[in-house]
């Protein structure tokens, strides 16, 4: 069975910073890039970043460039978004995603595989 599980989310202040993690079982992990969306209620789920099955080729979305990175250790099976200067408008749901590869259409939800249920992120004072 094919699980994504995401964890870390948080409430935090404006400013400060929060990794999250994606944890993957059910299908072999090295072999697919991961991405993340994330998404506001009543809004399109956004591609926020992603990074290829070695870990050599990153995207970031213009709004978190700078301030998000993207990681993943395959021997743990996981992969990470590190968070930092968050702002309230990075407020939302966040989803890990498998897909084949990055590409040029690697922000497009439907190009992924795999979705996990997502954690959510609340940037407020």
């Amino acid at each position: 069975q094919v699980q994504l599980v995401e964890s870390g989310g948080d409430l935090v202040q404006p400013g400060g910073s929060l990794r999250l993690s994606c944890t993957a079982s059910g299908f072999t992990f090295e072999h697919y890039a991961i991405g993340w969306f994330r998404q506001v209620l009543g809004k399109e789920r956004e591609g926020v970043s992603c990074i290829s099955s070695g870990g050599t080729s990153r995207n970031y979305a213009d709004s978190v460039t700078g301030r998000f990175t993207i990681s993943r250790d395959n021997a743990k099976n996981t992969g990470y978004l590190q968070m930092n200067s968050l702002k309230s408008e990075d407020t939302a749901v966040y989803y890990c995603a498998a897909t084949i590869g990055c590409g040029s259409r690697w922000w497009v939800r439907s190009e992924y595989d795999y979705w996990g249920q997502g954690t959510q992120v609340t940037v407020s004072s």
